[in-house]
């Protein structure tokens, strides 16, 4: 198992600054290069506290190529719905040039109602603007005199400048929060994926391992634990009872911000999103101790962390585990604490 750090800010002005936000995240980011943990990732959204202090991941994982040395750079994801995808290819490359080719490049379809409005992009066209982008996107990557002439898209012949390092491209990753559609299809093309399993139950997330594996074998593909990542909240302490209480507080604090940005979908149909409305219900029903119980959260001390992380890996097989350590309000030092004592007691174990 490989395991990295989230970085998904859920705060806003009031609770502190986007330049305190930035260099804290930096900090942690150079942290987790030298204590050995995998990547570090972050998001793409806009407008409000769930994840609105991260509106462009390639700005922010540039910062951290050159404050890092090894550690991979991992978007989590990119939007191509709202980018063109020579605007959004270019970025890339470049960023895995700044990085040495350390850059595995995370897509996603987006989901905020408000976000789509904002952009002017109808959401019954998410799907088709997300396979389309991620398509003209590795063109552009590994095609000379690229000619795309697409439904919402036409260039070329262009050949884009910079090239990638990582040849022919680098590693492609698709997010999925609960759609088996996504992730049989980003096995079939040879592409990793990224869940979210907290908004699905245990049986969910391996009926949706289980058909992404067996497309990617039909397609000749072999993914390694590289290619699925899961993120998880993670707070530790050396004291299991200060780690539940803390932790619950970070937790109620980002369920909040959560709940506030799908609170559109209460009025909101779309044939790319089945389901979507209910999610608004489901997401109040957000249980922190349950989350706690079934796996779902990493939260107590580093031995309590250790056994459910065996159990996530009995479950899902060997995986990559992405650690959400500012999920919420938490201050530097309780995030830099949690990664010293995951480092310290928990990746030797594994």
């Amino acid at each position: 198992m490989k395991f990295g750090i989230n970085l998904f800010p859920t705060v806003g002005p009031q609770d502190k600054s986007a330049a305190q936000y930035f260099e804290e995240s930096l900090r942690l980011a150079e942290l987790a290069d030298e204590l050995g943990f995998h990547h570090v990732k972050t998001v793409e959204h806009y407008f409000s506290p769930y994840g609105g202090y991260s509106p462009d991941p390639v700005t922010f994982l540039a910062a951290a190529a050159a404050r890092t040395r090894r550690i991979r750079l991992v978007t989590g994801a990119v939007l191509p719905a709202f980018t063109h995808p020579v605007k959004l290819a270019g970025k890339l490359a470049m960023l895995d040039g700044i990085s040495g080719g350390r850059l595995d490049v995370g897509f996603g379809r987006a989901f905020l109602p408000d976000e789509f409005q904002a952009f002017g992009v109808p959401l019954d066209e998410s799907r088709a603007r997300f396979d389309e982008g991620v398509d003209a996107c590795k063109l552009l990557w590994s095609t000379e005199q690229a000619v795309w002439d697409g439904r919402f898209y036409r260039f070329g012949p262009v050949t884009l400048l910079p090239r990638p390092v990582q040849q022919p491209h680098p590693r492609i990753l698709v997010a999925t929060a609960k759609s088996a559609e996504s992730a049989e299809a980003a096995g079939r093309n040879g592409y990793g994926v990224m869940l979210v399993p907290s908004i699905n139950s245990r049986e969910q997330v391996q009926d949706v391992l289980a058909l992404y594996r067996k497309a990617a074998a039909a397609g000749g593909f072999a993914p390694t634990d590289e290619d699925v990542h899961m993120s998880y909240n993670a707070f530790l302490a050396d004291d299991a009872d200060e780690a539940q209480r803390l932790g619950r507080q970070y937790a109620d604090q980002s369920h909040g911000a959560l709940a506030a940005a799908v609170s559109s979908w209460a009025h909101t149909r779309s044939s790319d999103y089945p389901g979507y409305e209910k999610i608004v219900e489901r997401v109040g029903k957000g249980n922190f101790d349950r989350q706690v119980a079934d796996r779902k959260a990493l939260v107590g001390s580093p031995e309590q962390v250790v056994a459910a992380v065996e159990t996530i890996r009995d479950w899902f097989g060997e995986v990559t585990l992405s650690l959400q350590v500012v999920s919420g309000n938490v201050p530097y030092e309780r995030a830099a604490r949690s990664l010293r004592l995951f480092a310290e007691h928990v990746l030797p174990r594994f």
